[in-house]
């Protein structure tokens, strides 16, 4: 049985692909988990949150590390850490990297909320959407599917309906901000 000269280029898209849809379905139990109104059951969908957000983590280090054993690519070990030194597309791998790093980051330090504080955690973790975005930033801008409908299809299921929850989430932060609180103004 031979293996594919590509078999490391398909692994890193499959883990890509495969991190951006887990991060997706993360970012959905999270808001359902901070929602203000009673979720039936926090401590079940905590831990599904937690098993897709460690999912997503492994999903991400497994797309840099596969690109190491990329023959084509042969990215290096600072391609796939350092943010926009790389070969290919460095502005849009560069932004995966720090997407992939913020993620790590403040997914971890949930194991550390009691010691930075829960209310500080909170506010940190809240930078979580942001980095998200910019896995889809990446995705976009260095994915070689990024332009295959197929693709398009099956990122947009689960991607837009994160998008949407966030999206209603910070215009209800706004739109019920209480009176007299700072509102930022529009554009």
């Amino acid at each position: 049985m031979i293996v594919s000269e590509h078999i490391f280029w398909i692994t890193s898209r499959a883990a890509g692909g495969a991190a951006l849809l887990l991060a997706s379905a993360a970012v959905v139990v999270g808001l359902m988990l901070s929602a203000k109104k009673p979720v039936t059951n926090k401590n079940d969908l905590r831990a599904i949150h937690e098993a897709l957000s460690l999912t997503t983590l492994a999903m991400v280090a497994l797309h840099g590390l596969a690109l190491l054993g990329d023959s084509y690519l042969n990215p290096g070990l600072p391609g796939i850490t350092i943010p926009f030194v790389g070969a290919y597309r460095p502005l849009w791998t560069g932004i995966g990297i720090v997407s992939g790093y913020g993620l790590a980051i403040l997914g971890l330090t949930y194991y550390k909320r009691d010691r930075i504080g829960v209310a500080r955690w909170r506010k940190m973790h809240r930078f979580v959407a942001l980095f998200w975005v910019m896995g889809i930033v990446h995705t976009i801008g260095a994915g070689s599917d990024a332009t295959q409908l197929w693709f398009l299809l099956i990122c947009g299921a689960v991607v837009l309906p994160a998008a949407a929850l966030l999206t209603l989430r910070l215009l209800g932060r706004w739109w019920n901000a209480p009176v007299g609180a700072r509102v930022p103004d529009r554009a």
